[in-house]
C-alpha cells in the first residue's frame, strides 16, 4: 500500500476503476439500445393489437403478459428493506407506465406510427432534461451528443407532406399528437423515477410494479365487467408486446445505474427502429428527412460511446 494525497492506494487501483467505468458506460449503452429495440418491436405489435381490439383490452393484456413475465424474477430477487417514499415512487412509475401507454396505442389507433412514436421518443430528451434538473452530472460533449440523438428521433419518422394517400384525417392527426405529447410526459416522469429506483431496489421490483398496477387496476376491472377483448389474431400480439415491453424495462433500469440522460436518450431511439418497422410491415414510406434522423441517430450512438468511455 501507498499513500498518495493522504489516502491509501493500490498500484492498479486507477486502471481498474478506469475498466469498471468504461464497462458501466458500455451497459448503459447497449441496455439503452436493446430497450429501444424491445419498444419498437412492441410498438409495431400493439399498433395492430389495437386497431383490433381497442387501446385499454389492449394495454390490460400487456400489462397482465407483462406480469407474469416479471413475477418469477421479482420473487427471486434478494429480499431488501422498502421504504414508504420507494413505495410511493412505484406507484407513480407504476401509474405513469400505464397512462402513457394507455394514450399511446389511443395515438396510433388513428395516427400513423411515423408521427405517433417520434413524439411519443421526446420521453428521453425530456428525461434527460429532467435527471439534468435533478442533479445528474452532464459534461458538455455528452449533452451535445444526447441533443444530437433526440434531434434525430424527431427527423426519423416526420410525416411525408406529400404522400396523400396515406394521409389520414386532420382531426385524427391532430388528436393523435396531442395524445403523443402527453403520453411523452407521463414516459419522461416514470424514465427519471425508475431510474432513480434501480439504484435501491431489484430492477425486477421495478418492472413488476408498472404492470401489477395495470393488471389489477385495468384487466381486472374490464373481465369483471365483460368488457375485456381478445380476438385470436390479436393472441400473439399482445404476449409479443407484454413480453417486451417488460424486457426492456428491464434493460433500461439496468442501464441507468449509470447515468438516467444517456439511457433515457438511447432508450428513445425505438421511433426510428418502428419508422423503419412501420415502411417494412406498414408500408409507411421513409421520407429522405427520415433517413437523415436516422443516419444521425447512429452516428450520435458511435459518437456517445467514444465520449462515455
Amino acid at each position: 500500500m501507498f499513500s498518495r494525497d493522504g489516502a491509501d492506494w493500490t498500484p492498479g487501483a486507477d486502471a481498474d476503476d478506469s475498466r469498471l467505468s468504461d464497462f458501466a458506460a458500455m451497459v448503459a449503452i447497449l441496455g439503452g439500445l436493446g430497450a429501444a429495440l424491445s419498444w419498437a418491436i412492441a410498438t409495431v405489435a400493439s399498433t395492430r393489437s389495437s386497431r383490433m381490439i381497442g387501446a385499454v383490452s389492449v394495454i390490460a393484456w400487456v400489462m397482465t403478459v407483462g406480469f407474469a413475465v416479471a413475477l418469477i424474477p421479482a420473487l427471486l430477487s434478494s429480499p431488501t428493506t422498502i421504504e414508504p417514499v420507494q413505495i410511493l415512487g412505484l406507484v407513480v412509475v407504476g401509474i405513469a407506465t400505464n397512462v402513457g401507454l394507455l394514450l399511446t396505442y389511443k395515438a396510433l389507433t388513428i395516427g400513423r406510427i411515423s408521427i405517433v412514436t417520434p413524439i411519443v421518443a421526446t420521453e428521453g430528451a425530456a428525461a434527460a432534461v429532467i435527471s439534468a434538473l435533478l442533479g445528474e452530472a452532464l459534461n458538455i460533449p455528452t449533452a451535445i451528443v444526447l441533443a444530437a440523438i433526440a434531434a434525430g428521433v424527431i427527423l426519423a419518422a416526420i410525416e411525408r407532406s406529400a404522400d396523400v394517400g396515406q394521409r389520414t384525417d386532420a382531426r385524427h392527426a391532430r388528436r393523435a399528437v396531442v395524445l403523443a405529447i402527453s403520453a411523452a410526459g407521463c414516459f419522461s416522469v416514470g424514465l427519471v423515477i425508475a431510474g432513480r429506483l434501480g439504484t435501491s431496489l431489484p430492477i425486477a421490483w421495478i418492472v413488476m410494479a408498472p404492470r401489477l398496477v395495470g393488471t389489477v387496476g385495468v384487466a381486472v376491472p374490464l373481465a369483471l365487467r365483460g368488457r375485456l377483448r381478445l380476438v385470436r389474431a390479436a393472441v400473439p400480439l399482445v404476449i409479443v408486446s407484454g413480453a417486451l415491453e417488460a424486457f426492456g424495462a428491464g434493460l433500461y433500469i439496468l442501464a441507468a445505474q449509470d447515468g438516467i440522460a444517456t439511457a433515457a436518450v438511447l432508450g428513445s431511439q425505438f421511433a426510428a427502429f418502428s419508422a423503419i418497422a412501420a415502411f417494412l410491415f406498414f408500408g409507411e414510406r421513409l421520407a429522405r428527412i427520415q433517413l437523415v434522423g436516422v443516419a444521425l441517430i447512429f452516428v450520435g450512438v458511435t459518437a456517445l460511446a467514444v465520449v462515455r468511455a
